[in-house]
């Protein structure tokens, strides 16, 4: 006789059998599931196309905040430069790109200037979709710091003597509009002068060749640090976390005069919208990791996310706002 404790019964052992292959398939499918739901989106590397050449701000911030999405993203994230007047070289990249979310690109409140300075063989708002805001950055009104001008206020009183002259980068760009725009909140008489480069603009100033000049704090810092310009005031709402004493254009006197430039990630028309919902997400996780958000700070400029419906409506305010600096500056659109 079989003791019944030592020898199942046929129908124990297979009824056993049946509750271990079903934990077994269970775990499969839950091991399946989470591996799915971590890797869901995105399924391959990642493209960011940048439209601007190598070594810019856009390029560096954009690589750093590239570096931190691949690793949450457990997929690699990289640069392709595509520089080109009025960004038309990368975005017909993407446009032409699988509309499969793996492809971004960085739009800039250039683009929304482009939009009327341009005839754009597309549209920015309709054949792309916002992720998110990267960055905000302001501009500095720069003077020499030998000059005669000590703050923003004399130079105002020196504009009601005589014309003015601004120094600005090429007619056209933020910088330049910013100066045309400037003239006219504050009521001066002031000719823009373009220049090829930001270095040209740094040397005009510091032989007195104009009176003030319109640029970033990323592409004078040295020339700012080393005492050589004196920031005037800055062009935001508020100041800036990398330059606290330097007061806004509002504070200097000058009501009504707010710019704020800002870099953004979008992607192609029609991408899934997982896409957008991850890249969001992860870029919401980046922007405020500290490591990053000091790196930015120091280039002079502060790492934001948004949602799509904000950028969106960004990107709308700033392109009616250009549009009629642009009209009333009488720059031609080619």
């Amino acid at each position: 006789m079989h003791d019944a404790h030592l020898s199942p019964s046929p129908a124990h052992d297979s009824s056993r059998r049946r509750l271990l292959l079903a934990g077994i398939a269970g775990t499969a499918t839950l091991a399946t599931g989470g591996a799915l739901a971590q890797s869901a989106f995105p399924t391959q590397p990642v493209k960011i196309v940048v439209p601007f050449g190598p070594g810019g701000f856009a390029d560096i911030t954009a690589r750093q905040v590239a570096q931190l999405m691949g690793d949450k993203l457990g997929h690699q994230v990289l640069i392709e430069n595509r520089p080109g007047a009025g960004g038309v070289v990368a975005a017909q990249a993407v446009l032409s790109a699988p509309r499969d979310g793996h492809t971004l690109i960085l739009f800039s409140n250039g683009t929304t200037i482009a939009t009327t300075l341009l005839k754009l063989p597309y549209d920015p708002e309709r054949d792309f979709a916002p992720v998110s805001t990267m960055a905000y950055f302001d501009l500095l009104l720069l003077a020499s710091a030998k000059g005669p001008f000590g703050d923003l206020r004399s130079l105002l009183a020196e504009g009601r003597k005589r014309q003015l002259t601004f120094g600005a980068i090429n007619p056209g760009s933020t910088q330049n509009l910013s100066a045309e725009l400037f003239k006219r909140v504050a009521k001066v008489d002031a000719t823009v002068v373009p220049f090829k480069t930001s270095g040209d603009v740094m040397t005009a100033l510091q032989r007195g060749d104009v009176d003030l000049g319109f640029e970033t704090y990323t592409a004078l810092r040295g020339s700012i640090d080393a005492g050589l310009l004196k920031p005037l005031a800055c062009t935001g709402s508020s100041r800036t976390e990398w330059l606290p004493n330097v007061p806004t254009v509002k504070e200097a006197g000058v009501e009504g005069y707010d710019v704020t430039g800002w870099n953004a990630f979008y992607v192609a028309a029609g991408s899934p919208e997982v896409a957008v919902k991850v890249y969001n997400d992860t870029l919401r996780q980046v922007l405020a990791t500290p490591e990053l958000r000091r790196r930015f700070l120091e280039m002079g400029a502060d790492p934001k996310a948004s949602t799509p419906t904000e950028m969106a409506a960004i990107f709308e305010r700033d392109k009616r706002k250009w549009a009629q600096v642009i009209q009333q500056a009488n720059i031609k659109v080619s």
